[in-house]
């Protein structure tokens, strides 16, 4: 009689195939994101300066990779999972699409972060699609070598994830422990949070993070709560520790305050017999690190050191931005940051008063000169609001200009510094028949940092570090690393000294005041500590000042304009608003360093995380005390920490309830 053949279920050998093609892939991906690591590392710590534990911050990087690789890999195979009941050849097609496209994203950030020590979040999303384009094609990484090299990594990664499935195959028991180790870890590492260490050094986080999970969380947060807004205006603190108390006159406008400040410049000069001149230079990427008196990386600005010694200047000046979004805004008016930045709000600006226009309604012409494209970062808006009677930019260039030089070989930011202010002087009336307000802002100091004039710049950087800075041939190789930097700081620096010597050859010149000051900090070279990209000089300078000094005061580009309308009300008269809304104080004098400012800091767009009160500095949820030379130190302190954030969060509602109402200053 004959026997029935046993019945043997596909179960297990479905389920090994796969599990198999889910290992496979996913270890080839835990090696190829362990090199990309080892790689970063390799490359930051070769063509960096980081003054940081090696040991440490490689075990604090591989820990941040594991705790977020698992967490990735965790929610990625339950989706693998249920999609294989369908088709397993679809799953497996997906799944290593889907990890090539993470791989190369992966890629992308780290070269991002590379070249700018900066990790790429959600201020991604506060730029057009126009702006980032731009600055892409200005990079020169929007080429078709970059897509020819990705559609060959895409290629490399298909191949390899396939070699993978065929080399680790193991036992279905083996890949079950595999599974479970996974399911756990993912858990396990999706509520550790390994980012939660304090870092005095912004550099030492940055460097360690994920970016990957950084771009993924600030992504989130920003998509799933950036329209949030409340109103609650629970804290209306006295503040009697800064220099000016402010009284608020209207709850329905949370910034509008009575506008008495009082005249902190006229002591240093002389009196003026007429409405003076005022020249603004924003110096891009213009550090207090690398620029002027005890500048901590050596002084590359030669001239403006020399101009310190005939005019006001401030050690210890900060920009309200870490770039340059909010460099009009900030100098001019002192105005709220908005979601992304003031000037984000160009298509229904609140009504608001600035430097430009109130001078305007009293006799000034306002004009505004820049290199490159005006509409970037929609400056021109907000410049145009003011009732400019010039504004002049990349188009407004007459033929005998040559463009800066180009990294893509079809795209540049624009023309030089020296161009900038040579065809900004040949467009003065002349003679000036009203007073004026000019503003230069430079661009050449700026990413891809391609120096006109390389040679004559190579010799001139060698020169200085050997005869201006003096410094040892060890020291002299670590500064080659950032050598393009450098020139086009020491470019920048020349073209302000071209210009201030052929603006003393106008007979204006004798009643001109002149403010000099950067934008931001540049981040290509390593900061000190999380303040260090605020650290900007801010010079005065005119033959009108007697007293030449310098001041540790702690301020800001806030404290600008209060600062300068006081002086000009006091010495020429104005007819001045009885209100005002800045944020800022006024310039401190004070020859020691003391802090009596209050004012939070933006440091990308989106990226509102940082309070000034005082002395005191929060940060990414730690609290600092801040010294001389905006140094910074850690502080244990919850009852100073209660009370930042909860100025920090009084002002985000004010804020964000400015964006939504756009009530700031009330329509005349």
């Amino acid at each position: 009689m004959a026997q029935k053949a046993a019945i043997r279920s596909t179960l297990p050998y479905r389920l090994r195939s796969l599990l198999g093609n889910f290992w496979g892939t996913a270890l080839v991906f835990f090696i190829a994101m362990t090199l990309l690591r080892a790689t970063e590392l390799y490359l930051m710590y070769t063509y960096h300066t980081l003054n940081l534990d090696f040991r440490q911050v490689i075990w604090d990087s591989v820990l941040a990779d594991v705790s977020w690789n698992f967490y990735l890999l965790g929610l990625i195979f339950i989706g693998y999972f249920f999609l294989s009941l369908i088709s397993r050849k679809l799953s497996k097609i997906i799944l290593q699409v889907l990890l090539t496209v993470l791989i190369l994203i992966h890629l992308a950030l780290m070269t991002y972060f590379f070249k700018t020590l900066l990790p790429l979040g959600d201020d991604l999303f506060a730029y057009s699609w126009q702006d980032l384009q731009i600055t892409l094609q200005a990079s020169g990484t929007w080429n078709i070598k970059t897509l020819i090299g990705a559609l060959l990594a895409i290629g490399l990664f298909m191949f390899l994830f396939e070699v993978g499935t065929r080399i680790f195959r193991f036992s279905l028991t083996t890949y079950g422990v595999m599974t479970g180790v996974l399911i756990v870890g993912a858990i396990g590492f999706g509520i550790w949070d390994a980012d939660s260490k304090s870092f005095s050094s912004e550099m030492e986080q940055n460097l360690e993070l994920n970016k990957t999970r950084f771009l993924t969380e600030k992504s989130f947060d920003y998509l799933m709560y950036g329209g949030e807004y409340y109103f609650d205006f629970y804290l209306r603190t006295s503040h009697d520790d800064l220099l000016i108390q402010k009284e608020y006159v209207d709850d329905s406008y949370p910034f509008l305050h009575e506008a008495n400040y009082p005249d902190v410049l006229s002591p240093y000069f002389d009196s003026l017999q007429q409405a003076p001149h005022l020249v603004f230079i924003f110096v891009e990427s213009l550090g207090r690190a690398y620029s002027g008196k005890d500048a901590y990386l050596g002084s590359f600005t030669p001239f403006l050191d020399s101009l310190e010694q005939h005019s006001l200047v401030w050690l210890n000046a900060i920009s309200s931005t870490g770039r340059t979004f909010g460099l009009q805004s900030g100098i001019f008016a002192g105005l709220p940051y908005g979601e992304k930045g003031f000037l984000e709000l160009y298509q229904e600006f609140p009504n608001h008063k600035t430097l430009p226009a109130i001078l305007g309604e009293n006799g000034y012409e306002f004009r505004y000169f820049t290199g490159a494209d005006k509409n970037f970062d929609h400056v021109s808006e907000f410049i145009e609001y003011q009732h400019p009677v010039a504004v002049v930019d990349e188009k407004n260039f007459d033929a005998k200009y040559s463009k800066a030089p180009s990294n893509s070989g079809n795209y540049t930011w624009g023309y030089g510094d020296k161009e900038l202010f040579l065809n900004g002087m040949e467009k003065l009336a002349f003679p000036f028949t009203q007073p004026q307000i000019m503003a230069f802002q430079t661009q050449t100091s700026h990413d891809p940092y391609l120096v006109p004039q390389r040679e004559y710049y190579e010799q001139k950087f060698d020169r200085h570090l050997e005869d201006y800075l003096g410094f040892s041939q060890s020291k002299i190789t670590d500064y080659q690393a950032y050598k393009d930097i450098y020139m086009t700081v020491l470019y920048a620096d020349d073209a302000v000294k071209d210009f201030i010597q052929a603006y003393k050859q106008r007979p204006e010149f004798a009643n001109t005041i002149f403010i000099i000051t950067g934008d931001h900090r540049l981040p290509e070279i390593p900061m000190s500590s999380r303040l260090d990209r605020f650290h900007v000089p801010l010079i005065v300078y005119s033959p009108l000042i007697k007293d030449p000094r310098y001041f540790r005061g702690m301020s800001s580009h806030f404290e600008i304009t209060p600062s300068l309308l006081a002086f000009l009300d006091s010495q020429v008269g104005l007819d001045m608003p009885v209100e005002s809304t800045w944020l800022g104080q006024v310039l401190d004098t004070a020859q020691n360093f003391q802090s009596k400012i209050a004012m939070p800091l933006m440091r990308n767009k989106n990226q509102l995380v940082d309070y000034i009160h005082g002395d005191l500095f929060y940060s990414d949820g730690q609290l600092y005390k801040i010294s001389d030379n905006l140094n910074i130190d850690p502080l244990e302190s919850p009852q100073d920490l209660n009370q930042l954030l909860g100025e920090f969060e009084d002002f985000k509602n004010k804020n964000n309830y400015m964006v939504q109402t756009r009530k700031l200053f009330p329509e005349e």
